[in-house]
């Protein structure tokens, strides 16, 4: 019925297309696009009732939950209340039983009332306002006409807002001048205690840079960094949209603004006179850049949306110029905001102006988006330092460690190019996030992500193998679903469920119902039921289950060769150690014991017999071992590879060592010494102590970073607690202080 239409969300409404400020930086105003001079003062009453109509059949048609109107200008207050209040009462009215609409008005601030807010009340409009910062930034730009400051009359709308009317405070927009303090600009705004800030680079083209640009330059990348770092070290106190993008988009769920990543756009402006444009950006462009030569009396909304300029802005990867496809942040960047491409004779095949700024600036988040989106604790690094801590600590580690996972998942899928299995992931994870994030968190799911970058590591399924993700979430939760999953080896590997044998083909059909499946190739079908099923296996005991998987392929990602499936004697001899094991740190070694069940989630036999514990950076929470000798061995195994697991997490997050693989080697053996010296004679762990200590002191002579003193710190001091409790000394802090 609607063809290949993506259809529309976000609706932008020039309710007035005139202003009462002068601000010299007005895309609307200042640059090339001069339709507003054609334009009407104010929208008429024909064009709103004409204007929720459309609005209507195209949310009817799609049927869209959720309708997204911002009314704007010019400045939309000039339009008065009367005329807001019946807009907003068309809209309301039009949309009643269809969906339910979110209205917004974006407005400078300066003619806010008391009228106005009740209006706003009644209609439950949320109100965004531009301010730039302090009285010194917000006077480089915004002033009347005759160049008089606004600043004090927008402070007093803002403050009309939390104190009288804070359930109508949007936020507040702030356009980026270099020249100002970014600091003193954050600070300022921070103070008016916004629900959000929107930072926004000024629009710019090739043809017209933005101010005070070097071709190559930073300086925009440089000015934000410094707003984001001072940010971070307060807490995160308040959203921010351009940061919170980019961490959205490296955790795998989606920009939240049009001008980064790989969104596509369902946005449509819609002009006084009833006209159709699109993004109000491109009016720097050139004359006449947004318009679409269509209207809201003689087009639908669907005949809008099939405008070849809307068409080209589907974000799609392979639409951008060929050093953005080629680029290695295409995913987050997606190119820049679309009008920031423009250049005469190219038009909009061309990397964003601020192509530098956005390559400095956009891992500059991402880096900190992995290691502190949830503010890890100084002393909870402590703890995990010396080797102990329990399910606190574990839990800790466990949402940065699943935002890995989602972004190396995200990355490479839109890397590989599996958009099909990817929208059916996507939607399950919406649908589903507990299910899916449990899924996810199986640590041969990353280790498969992450295999894909390093074409020396088994690819196994490859790309493909998020339709098996897929398929395990589906089961999970009781959805119906048929997906095609690839076969390695003749084999349909589902994570956290086991693997199903169907011969010597490419793909099978996976189809979920009410939790079971079945799965069919080359004409046959198998049922769970079926001996061809090989499910993952749990080793369980009173308190605690752990899988012990050794049919997914991705768990090959160790230094060491693991083993085939095990038999089901194998498997029962593995079953009675593990209960024995856990009987045992449950009772003499609680603490342990609690970290254990927190943190370890897989446990894979190794292929010979050595006995020792490998962990991967890349699969965290499980750990691969040997058969033990004996229960004692396994409980010592268990314990040594989480903590091993649990630095290389920290690793992952933070740069403990400076980068020297020596010192992080040396580092790593330490650790693992402290981690099992309670399963240890008391000779023998104080002399292993002794050595930890040693160490340590050497490793405190290398140009460490600050946090990775802290670690050292954290390492010494529970050496000397457990020598303390042997009955001798040793110094808890032989290394200086951390910067």
């Amino acid at each position: 019925m609607n063809g290949t239409i993506r259809p529309f969300r976000e609706f932008v409404i020039k309710v007035a297309s005139r202003c009462d400020l002068a601000c010299d930086h007005c895309y609307v105003y200042e640059h090339a696009d001069q339709g507003w001079r054609k334009q009407p003062r104010f929208m008429s009453d024909r064009t709103v009732a004409h204007i929720a109509e459309r609005i209507a059949d195209h949310a009817r048609e799609h049927r869209l939950e959720v309708v997204h109107v911002i009314m704007h200008g010019g400045e939309p207050l000039l339009a008065g209340p009367s005329r807001l209040k019946r807009f907003a009462e068309e809209l309301e009215l039009a949309l009643d039983g269809v969906s339910v609409l979110d209205l917004r008005i974006h407005t400078n601030g300066v003619l806010l009332s008391e009228e106005f807010c009740e209006v706003f009340d009644a209609a439950n409009v949320k109100v965004g306002i531009s301010l730039d910062g302090d009285r010194v930034a917000n006077d480089r730009h915004r002033l009347y006409a005759n160049g008089r400051s606004s600043y004090d009359h927008v402070l007093k709308a803002i403050n009309l807002l939390r104190e009288r009317y804070p359930q109508l405070y949007a936020g507040v927009l702030c356009t980026v001048d270099i020249l100002n303090d970014p600091v003193a600009v954050y600070t300022a705004l921070l103070a008016l205690e916004p629900p959000r800030i929107d930072f926004l680079l000024p629009h710019a083209t090739w043809d017209r840079p933005p101010p005070h640009w070097v071709a190559g330059g930073t300086a925009y990348a440089d000015w934000l960094i410094k707003i984001y770092d001072q940010w971070v070290s307060d807490g995160r106190p308040i959203a921010i949209r351009l940061f919170d993008s980019i961490a959205s988009v490296a955790m795998g769920t989606g920009s939240k603004t049009e001008s980064l990543g790989l969104k596509p756009s369902d946005l449509v402006v819609i002009e006084a006179d009833g006209t159709y444009e699109q993004a109000d950006s491109l009016k720097i462009a050139y004359d006449g850049a947004p318009a679409m030569g269509m209207n809201v009396f003689d087009q639908s909304l669907n005949e809008a949306a099939r405008y070849p300029g809307v068409g080209g802005r589907l974000g799609d990867a392979s639409m951008l110029a060929r050093e953005c496809q080629e680029c290695p942040l295409v995913t987050s960047c997606g190119g820049g905001l679309y009008a920031h491409r423009y250049r005469t004779g190219t038009d909009f095949a061309n990397p964003s102006v601020y192509c530098s700024d956005l390559f400095k600036l956009i891992p500059h988040v991402e880096q900190e988006t992995i290691g502190r989106p949830h503010m890890f604790p100084l002393s909870a690094l402590r703890v995990l330092a010396g080797a102990e801590g329990g399910s606190q600590e574990a839990e800790r580690l466990r949402a940065p460690q699943l935002s890995l996972t989602r972004r190396a998942v995200h990355t490479k899928v839109q890397a590989t190019g599996d958009s099909a299995s990817w929208e059916i992931f996507a939607r399950l994870r919406r649908e589903h996030q507990k299910i899916a994030d449990e899924v996810l968190e199986h640590p041969y799911v990353r280790s498969w992500a992450s295999a894909w970058a390093e074409l020396d590591r088994p690819l196994h399924a490859g790309p493909g193998q998020l339709a098996g993700v897929a398929a395990a979430i589906a089961i999970h939760a009781g959805e119906p679903l048929t997906i095609a999953v690839p076969v390695s080896g003749g084999l349909v590997h589902l994570p956290t469920l086991g693997r199903m044998r169907v011969g010597d083909v490419t793909s099978a059909l996976v189809e979920t119902a009410d939790g079971v499946f079945e799965v069919g190739a080359a004409g046959r079908r198998h049922s769970q039921a079926s001996a061809n099923w090989e499910p993952l296996r749990v080793l369980v005991a009173d308190g605690i289950s752990l899988p012990l998987d050794d049919v997914d392929p991705h768990r090959a990602c160790y230094e060491a060769p693991v083993s085939d499936r095990l038999t089901e004697d194998e498997f029962a001899r593995w079953q009675w150690l593990f209960g024995v094991a856990w009987e045992l740190l449950r009772n003499k070694y609680p603490d342990q014991a609690a970290a254990v069940r927190a943190g370890l989630r897989v446990m894979t036999p190794l292929a010979d017999k050595a006995v020792r514990v490998v962990t991967s950076r890349d699969a965290y929470g499980a750990i691969a071992v040997p058969e033990p000798p004996d229960a004692e061995t396994m409980a010592m195994l268990m314990v040594g590879g989480l903590r091993s697991g649990q630095l290389r997490a920290l690793q992952a997050m933070f740069d403990l060592t400076g980068r020297d693989a020596r010192v992080t080697e040396r580092l790593q053996q330490a650790h693992g010494r402290l981690a099992v010296v309670d399963f240890l004679g008391q000779s023998v762990a104080d002399t292993a102590l002794r050595d930890v200590q040693d160490t340590l002191r050497e490793l405190a002579e290398q140009p460490l970073p600050d946090i990775g003193r802290e670690f050292l710190h954290g390492m010494c001091a529970a050496a000397a607690a457990r020598l303390e409790r042997n009955g001798l000394s040793g110094s808890a802090a032989p290394i200086r202080e951390s910067g």
